[in-house]
């Protein structure tokens, strides 16, 4: 039997509120990212680990709130004055000064920040004491591990980016196979379409069971 040809047409413009897969293990830091411009101070740090969606829902929020999405490395305060800001990988290396600066502006008139880590504010390194008082103080929202809600909602996603309508047996075999990560889904979803269009087969358990078996 022909295989159908697909086209692998890919998400169009930026990410969204909308397609972000939602589930228990990020209920709260949803609500808490969407309860912006009612944020303490302006301020709000999305916590988690790797994998879990803090990127996605950080530039949804760029996207609606029309912030600056700032350099990590090299954080451009004076641009950041009198708008929102999003500054990702905040426990990352980034300048202790420009973060301070950051901080103080979000509290003033049209301002807002929204930073992204993997750990908690209160355990940044700083040698700054205000920088210390201000991280301590900072409104946290933790983003958790994706539960199968949200990972099934992001396959879908990456399945229907890609134009692939699989059998929906393939979601539940996925779900107690794979690592649960956000990048990881994306991975196999990528492997499956590369290796159904190479070898003109559908995507289905089988084919899931071989990609997986490989990994």
């Amino acid at each position: 039997m022909a295989r159908q040809l697909r086209l692998s047409l890919g998400r169009e413009g930026p990410p969204s509120f909308d397609d972000f897969a939602r589930g228990p293990s990020n209920a709260e830091a949803l609500a808490a990212v969407e309860a912006w411009p009612a944020w303490r101070d302006g301020c709000l740090a999305l916590v988690g680990p790797k994998g879990a969606g803090k990127s996605h829902l950080a530039r949804a929020w760029a996207t609606a709130a029309g912030a600056l999405v700032l350099d990590p490395q090299a954080p451009d305060v004076v641009a950041a004055a009198g708008r929102p800001v999003l500054l990702e990988d905040a426990d990352r290396g980034v300048s202790t000064e420009g973060l301070f600066h950051l901080i103080n502006l979000a509290a003033r008139p049209g301002g807002g920040l929204l930073l992204t880590a993997r750990t908690l504010p209160a355990t940044w390194p700083t040698a700054l004491p205000d920088l210390r008082s201000r991280l301590n103080a900072l409104p946290v929202a933790e983003i958790g591990v994706p539960d199968d809600e949200v990972l099934e909602g992001v396959l879908r996603r990456f399945f229907r980016d890609r134009n692939i309508r699989p059998p929906e047996e393939v979601y539940p075999y996925l779900l107690t196979r794979m690592n649960r990560s956000i990048p990881d889904a994306a991975e196999i979803v990528r492997r499956l379409d590369e290796a159904g269009d190479a070898g003109f087969r559908p995507v289905t358990r089988v084919l899931a069971r071989q990609i997986l078996d490989e990994s």
